[in-house]
């Protein structure tokens, strides 16, 4: 058989000669598929590569501003990933702007805070923003990439510019049997001219620790918050300015401050909007809520005859005090003098049956009660029962 000339498939150089185009396409197209299984595109080619992040952070969307006197307070918290949904490692910077009505937002300072931590700012308004008429001020943060860039403003929070209330001075604390009564002077009038009314501030200074046991109490309280704020509204005319904190417990210990409020309407760029203007809180004072009042005494008490048990029952309305640690009950016959009848320990609960009564005899009875510390009440009034003779 004869050969076929060489030269139909090598050139010269020893290279093989290119395919006809048919040929050709053929095999583009088989390769072509092949990549594809593997997750590659076109003839030979990459895939198509993917946008880089922006590495912007997420919007702010809890911003929250607090005017005390002439300084406003921000608190937000950072996010922890930027819009591409990609954790943030390092600290973002904030850029703080306000905004007087539908005016331009100014900027007014810069923080850097890291992810996920919670942001501050504290700006001393300027005296064209705190005198005045009440008016709103809106403020914004905005958090910037590593290159300047940004997702936009946060949610505004929005305070009242203008002459704020005056600071309330005397601040003083008078423990008592049902509380902690507060008194503070009179000071300037609204800008109603009505007295204004007054927020406390309470600070709980000696909070449980972990895994404390309840105490003996009968009357157990809950477990109270650290912060609390009590509002006082505005005293009636004539009427001195103060506040009852019956909220306060026994043994505990607690820092008081209060500065003036009022409520105004003012308008904004979405309509009328009634808002708190504060002013300055006062320097605070501490109150060590110590127990010297004995129990309130027992009321109800009544005595029943059971002739059947030969034996008088005894009942009484419960007392409520938190600090109770139970009764005591007490006996005389006719004129006598009286006697303690129950047992050494406070009773638990407001019943007692006495069954050391004899027939032909008359008896008074009377019940205290007594609180954790020892404090004791007065007696009662008087229950009196008699026994018949058989």
């Amino acid at each position: 058989m004869p050969r076929r000339p060489m030269s139909e498939s090598f050139d010269r150089l020893g290279q093989m000669k290119s395919p006809p185009n048919a040929t050709r396409t053929k095999a583009c197209s088989a390769i072509a598929l092949c990549l594809a299984g593997i997750g590659l595109s076109g003839c030979g080619t990459p895939g198509a590569p993917q946008p880089p992040s922006l590495k912007l952070p997420e919007r702010v969307s809890d911003l929250a501003a607090v005017r005390a006197g002439n300084s406003v307070t921000l608190s937000w918290t950072m996010p922890r990933k930027t819009t591409d949904h990609l954790p943030i490692k390092d600290p973002v910077k904030v850029q703080v702007c306000r905004r007087e009505g539908t005016g331009v937002c100014q900027p007014v300072g810069e923080v850097s805070f890291a992810p996920q931590a919670e942001g501050a700012f504290q700006e001393a308004l300027p005296a064209s923003l705190s005198a005045g008429k009440p008016r709103q001020l809106d403020y914004f943060v905005e958090l910037k990439s590593p290159k300047g860039r940004s997702a936009g403003l946060s949610n505004a929070a929005s305070v009242l510019a203008g002459t704020a209330p005056g600071a309330i001075a005397g601040l003083k604390a008078e423990v008592r049997a049902d509380g902690v009564a507060l008194h503070w002077d009179a000071g300037q009038s609204d800008q109603a001219g009505q007295p204004g009314a007054v927020r406390l501030h309470r600070k709980l200074l000696t909070p449980p620790a972990p895994g404390k046991k309840p105490s003996n109490s009968l009357m157990q309280p809950e477990t109270e918050a650290v912060l609390r704020d009590l509002f006082v509204e505005a005293p009636a005319a004539g009427q001195e300015p103060g506040a009852l904190d019956h909220t306060a417990h026994f043994g505990e210990s607690y820092e008081y401050a209060a500065q003036r409020v009022e409520r105004v309407t003012v308008n904004g760029p979405d309509g009328q909007k009634s808002q708190e203007l504060a002013g300055a809180v006062s320097a605070p004072i501490r109150v060590d809520v110590v127990d010297t009042f004995p129990p309130a005494v027992p009321q109800g008490l009544a005595a029943v005859l059971v002739p059947e048990e030969k034996t008088i029952d005894l009942s009484w309305q419960p007392d409520t005090e938190e600090d109770l640690a139970g009764y005591i009950v007490y006996r005389a016959e006719a004129d006598g003098n009286w006697k303690r009848l129950s047992g050494a320990q406070p009773l638990t609960g407001p019943a007692y049956r006495d069954a050391a009564i004899e027939p032909g005899h008359s008896y008074r009875y009377a019940v205290s009660a007594v609180d954790l510390t020892g404090h004791e009440s007065n007696r009662s009034a008087e229950a009196q029962e008699s026994v018949p003779n058989p």
